[in-house]
């Protein structure tokens, strides 16, 4: 059966050529091959419909290729980033946790899911700058922001391009925060020659179909400390005290020994709730899957390190466009490539986009751009650290295309040639 599904998926596949201007190019997207397909359906046959061994499996080696010691699958990044935050107000932390009216120090110009659960929880969030070019904050706008009820900071390693996270790291202990990276969109990606996800108490990623690797939906939150592992697996699976995993029932040898909170001596261990929590846990059709995607990584990072770098040579030194820079001392593993028009162009941002999607080029946003000026956020209690005017400049001039594996390299070339074609129209 498995072998006639791979010759389903070859039958399947679109082996039309490219057409510039035909073609849909999408600006990120999954890359789905047979042996992805087969493990999806071999999965299905199998009936493994919750999490299970396959999602086992996944943790164990999803934490040991990013060299930390707990991964804990949800049900997506957002999830992941709720987790993340949540475990750092559990009542198991003691004096250190974090409760409401506390301040958490995160990035005016991203995606929502960062900031959300920082509100959710009570928490306030300190909104500061980023940088053109790099698209991230400093170390020293994270600093200027730390106030009396700063407690932690929260910070997305923007478009797979690392924010200067040794130096935040070291900010955070220095002034007692707890650091959680969102690497949602970095897998990959090294800081001083080290995996972003690694330098923070705590590291989310997301495996939404645009993310380097996909499970359709899906996230992950992974940490090297093993006490916040077991809040964050808490929380995840309902609140409950218990470990043991779907099928156990007496891991710890004493299930009926245990007596916690006014619930009576012996009370069954595998209903007992420590923490107010979800269920966000994921499936072992989507672990499959993933499994089948890790094997892929270094080669879907590789490529689009590739297809960057071959559209930031081809749009060298075209005017009025703003080009992506690395951040000093690191090696993205990049999610797009962002471009910002300059204020002073003889065209906007609106144009530019305009031409390449007539040209069925695919373009997105800085994701929410500035975030204070969200109407979700308008009226939500936060604080403003300095200025906010690259973060409002990304709002209004600044998008992002594709570099995703799926894209060749007759893609990658049409695409700087059409914005290229569209300045010299405007010069």
């Amino acid at each position: 059966m498995l072998d006639e599904v791979r010759k389903y998926h070859e039958e399947q596949r679109n082996n039309r050529p490219f057409e510039p201007g035909v073609t849909e190019i999408w600006p990120s997207g999954a890359v789905l091959e047979a042996d992805d397909r087969i493990a999806l359906v071999e999965a299905a046959l199998d009936l493994r419909i919750a999490a299970g061994h396959s999602s086992r499996k996944f943790e164990s080696a999803f934490a040991r290729r990013l060299k930390l010691r707990k991964a804990h699958l949800t049900n997506s990044g957002s999830s992941a980033n709720l987790l993340a935050i949540t475990a750092l107000t559990s009542h198991h932390l003691g004096d250190q946790r974090l409760v409401p009216g506390d301040e958490v120090i995160t990035v005016a110009a991203g995606f929502p899911t960062t900031v959300n659960p920082i509100l959710q929880n009570g928490l306030i969030p300190v909104f500061v700058d980023v940088d053109l070019r790099t698209y991230n904050t400093t170390a020293e706008r994270i600093e200027a922001a730390i106030g009396p009820r700063t407690r932690a900071i929260i910070v997305a390693h923007a478009l797979g391009n690392p924010f200067p996270v040794a130096e935040v790291a070291q900010l955070a202990e220095d002034h007692g925060l707890f650091l959680i990276e969102d690497n949602c969109d970095a897998v990959g990606a090294t800081y001083d020659g080290k995996l972003t996800g690694t330098f923070g108490d705590i590291s989310t990623v997301s495996f939404y179909p645009a993310h380097h690797l996909t499970m359709g939906e899906g996230g992950c939150v992974l940490t090297g400390n093993l006490a916040l592992a077991r809040i964050v697996e808490s929380l995840r699976d309902w609140g409950r005290d218990c470990w043991c995993e779907p099928g156990e029932s007496n891991k710890c040898l004493k299930r009926f020994n245990y007596q916690m909170g006014t619930l009576p001596a012996g009370y069954d261990h595998k209903y007992i709730f420590s923490h107010v929590g979800y269920n966000l846990k994921a499936t072992d059709l989507q672990a499959a899957l993933g499994l089948t995607q890790l094997a892929k990584l270094d080669s879907f990072i590789a490529a689009r390190r590739s297809n960057w770098q071959r559209l930031r040579e081809s749009l060298d030194g075209v005017p009025w466009l703003i080009l992506p820079e690395a951040t000093p001392r690191s090696d993205p593993s990049w999610f797009g490539f962002v471009v910002t028009v300059d204020p002073e162009a003889p065209f906007h941002r609106a144009a530019l986009v305009d031409f390449l999607e007539s040209r069925k080029i695919g373009t997105r946003r800085l994701f929410a751009g500035n975030l204070t000026r969200q109407p979700a956020y308008v009226d939500q209690p936060h604080r403003v650290s300095g200025s906010l005017e690259n973060s409002d400049l990304v709002t209004e001039h600044t998008f992002w295309v594709g570099v995703y594996p799926g894209l060749t390299e007759e893609m990658i070339d049409y695409i700087a040639s059409s914005m290229k074609e569209f300045v010299g129209a405007h010069g």
